[in-house]
Formats: structure tokens, sequence, C-alpha cells
């Protein structure tokens, strides 16, 4: 709870771009966040969280349909995000990827519904991977999108 309550009070920053989706009773659907780096060029999308039993209904695809246009107003070029594969989801997991980890990702299999293929159908595509992030085997896999040119 503790590192769930850090995270909201993180996501509060005023630089930062924190929405909610709500329906008609006004609980809470699901939840985005956007923060800012290379002097306000590149924003890093997290979180992005739907509630499970709302899942499927377009309310993530809205949620970073308004983080894009947010982000383009406040002249950002381009969002990236990290989909974690802690639990064996792709084809990258329990593999050692060195010495070459983008010939791993440039043949990445989705085994178990990793988020990222929701990204991709968002119009992201894969940038890059970061082995071991979360232990042996654990890899962080980025994606990235441009909003807008320069």
């Amino acid at each position: 709870m503790d590192s769930a309550l850090e995270e909201v009070r993180d996501a509060l920053n005023n630089d930062c771009i924190c929405r909610i989706a709500v329906d008609d009773h006004r609980e809470v659907l699901g939840w985005i966040g956007g923060t800012p780096t290379y002097e306000g060029n590149v924003w890093e999308l997290h979180p992005l969280v739907v509630r499970p039993s709302d899942q499927g209904k377009g309310i993530g695809r809205a949620l970073v349909n308004d983080l894009e246009e947010l982000v383009r107003e406040r002249g950002g070029l381009t969002i990236w995000l990290g989909s974690d594969d802690e639990d064996g989801m792709t084809s990258l997991a329990h593999t050692d990827l060195y010495p070459n980890p983008l010939e791993h990702l440039a043949n990445i299999r989705n085994i178990k519904g990793l988020p990222y293929g929701f990204y991709e159908k968002m119009g992201f595509v894969l940038s890059g991977v970061l082995p071991d992030a979360n232990g042996p085997g654990k890899p962080d896999i980025f994606l990235v999108k441009r909003v807008q040119h320069r």
C-alpha cells in the first residue's frame, strides 16, 4: 500500500499528467499518468491501469488517446513506456538475451498476452529491451510512439 500511495503522489506532481476515467456513478474505472523527460520532448506513460472487470471496453484506449493529446498540447514529440515481463509471458523471459538483445527482440513472441500487444494496437512500436531488469530472465520491454513532428 505504501508503494501504491507513493505512486499516486508522484503522479500528482505539477509537471506530470494524471487522468482518470469514471463511470456515471463517479467510480474510477481507470487511471493513466505521464511524466516529462528530455525537457518535455519525451514523456513516459506510467501507469496505465483499468479495473479488471472493465478491461476490453475501450477505457484504456480512451485514456491513452487522451494522454497523447495532452502531450501534444504540451509540445511533446514522443511517448515511451516499459512493459515488464516478470512472469514468463514472452519469448524473452527466462532467456539469456546477451550478447545480442536486439536480435531476441526482433524475434519476440507474446506467449501469454503481455500488455505490450495492447500498446502495439495503439500504434506504439518496440524500441528496445533491458535484459534482467527485474531479475535474471525478467526483461523490461520498451515501446515508443511519435505523437507529433517537430
